[in-house]
């Protein structure tokens, strides 16, 4: 079981140097991208595309202020997107009654294909 242990710390290592590490070249990329106010890269080898994606940050108070009801509240225990739109889906919850209770964000999305 050492051995086991010793594996998952090296490799609990490893990602957060590499997590670190992409987040370092995604953001060169932006940084690219910005400077030569472009979405869209064509490399000699790999194509660069940004993608904005719109992601919403639920207020906890406010989404509670709004939907009061103890059993729907227990379905979400907190803001959860994936719950919330699964409601919405269900018609269990509207679009309009938690109108308000949440921020729109734009997520911009790298993607990095090979040719």
């Amino acid at each position: 079981m050492d051995g086991i242990a010793e594996r998952y710390f090296e490799i609990k290592v490893l990602q957060k140097e590499l997590d670190q590490e992409l987040s370092g070249l995604r953001q060169q990329i932006l940084d690219s991208c910005k400077e030569q106010d472009s979405n869209r890269l064509e490399l000699e080898n790999y194509e660069i595309k940004l993608i904005v994606q719109q992601r919403r940050e639920y207020d906890e108070n406010r989404l509670y202020e709004t939907l009061p009801d103890l059993e729907l509240w227990r379905m979400l225990s907190k803001p959860d997107n994936s719950k919330i739109s699964s409601l919405i889906k269900l018609k269990i919850i509207s679009e309009e009654k938690i109108k308000d209770t949440y921020a729109v964000k734009n997520v911009t999305v790298v993607q990095v294909d090979k040719k």
